[in-house]
Formats: C-alpha cells, sequence, structure tokens
C-alpha cells in the first residue's frame, strides 16, 4: 500500500525494462520518494513485463499496433494511468514519441531517461552515435518531457569518460546495467523532489 503523500508512478516501456528494474528498486528502498502504480507496455511481448509481474507490480498492454491512429493509443494509455490514479509518467525505455495529448495531460509529470547527455545525441542510437562521434564524456540524462524528441528541460545527469570498448559494454550489457549510470538512477526518473506534482 503506498504512503499517504509520496507520488503514485506508471512506467511506460517497451523492452527489457532494465531502466523501470533500476526505478522500481529505487522507489522500494526509500532513494526516489514515490510508489511504483503500474507498468505499462506497448509491446505485449515486452521482456520487461515478465520481470515486473514477479514484483506484484501491475501491468497492462497497450499495444500501439491494434489501436489507431497515435491519438486512440494515447487515450487508452491514458484512460489506464487514470484508473490507477498515477501522478507521475516515467519513460523507461519506452520507444514512441509522445504526441501533445499525452504530454498535455501530464504537462511537467512526464520525465524520460536518455542515454546520452542532451542536447547532444537525441534521437535513437543516442549511446552509438556518441561513441562514433568521438566524444570524450558519455552518459545519461532524465529530463522533462515537452512535444519535441529528446528536448525538454533536464533534471538530471551524469557522465563517464568514454573508452574504446564503450559501445560493446553499453550494447552488450544494456544501459541499465552500464557502472556508470547507478547514481543517476537514485534521482532518476520518478523523483518527484525535482517539480511538483498537481
Amino acid at each position: 500500500m503506498p504512503e499517504i503523500g509520496r507520488p503514485r508512478v506508471g512506467i511506460l516501456i517497451s523492452g527489457r525494462g532494465s531502466n523501470m528494474v533500476a526505478l522500481i528498486a529505487a522507489m522500494r528502498d526509500g532513494r526516489v520518494p514515490a510508489e511504483p502504480a503500474i507498468v505499462i507496455s506497448n509491446v505485449p511481448d515486452a521482456a520487461g513485463l515478465a520481470t515486473v509481474r514477479e514484483s506484484g507490480i501491475e501491468t497492462a498492454i497497450v499495444d500501439h499496433t491494434a489501436i489507431k491512429p497515435r491519438e486512440a493509443h494515447e487515450r487508452a494509455v491514458l484512460d489506464v494511468l487514470k484508473r490507477q490514479r498515477v501522478d507521475i509518467v516515467c519513460l523507461a525505455g519506452y520507444m514512441r514519441r509522445l504526441s501533445p495529448l499525452m504530454v498535455e495531460a501530464f504537462r511537467g509529470r512526464v520525465l524520460n531517461i536518455h542515454p546520452a547527455l542532451l542536447p547532444s545525441f537525441p534521437g535513437l542510437d543516442a549511446q552509438e552515435a556518441a561513441l562514433h562521434y568521438g566524444v570524450k564524456v558519455t552518459g545519461c540524462t532524465v529530463h522533462l518531457v515537452d512535444e519535441q524528441v529528446d528536448h525538454g528541460p533536464a533534471r538530471a545527469d551524469t557522465g563517464q569518460h568514454a573508452r574504446s570498448d564503450e559501445t560493446q559494454r553499453l550494447h552488450g550489457a544494456g544501459l541499465g546495467h552500464h557502472p556508470s549510470f547507478g547514481s543517476i538512477r537514485a534521482t532518476a526518473s520518478c523523483d518527484a523532489s525535482t517539480f511538483s506534482v498537481r
């Protein structure tokens, strides 16, 4: 049962959910003052769903291939979030761009974990693009979501010196297991102290 005053968090995923696992752990051990309410995937067989079901947190599948157009799909996601009384939405590997409908419904309360130091390297394959460009420091950013891709105000970021083996480590182990991201998880995408909840 959630503690009184702790915001309820809806986490949206599309894949493995390694960042989702870290966020849930941070919420449960008190590093993030929030309560995981539900995990929603737009991909029916996303590996992260099995992981979160084992933890007893509710899950929902809102398949974007079955509900068209985009706004209809997002209305279905919003219905689930509202039924669960979600205060904050966290995108943890959610591979869909949000429309103005979703952004407006949770204005100032949607956060994304992006695997690069924004504003550099927005969009897909950010880690690989950064390393191919030759950056000396790589990292990730937690930012408020707005109508543009990987654009809203940053709330936290972390970085480390890039090494020649980084691409293999990032792609082989997954972002959620990369050692430089441990500190950002504690503040990450559902840290209620970084912004006010309506």
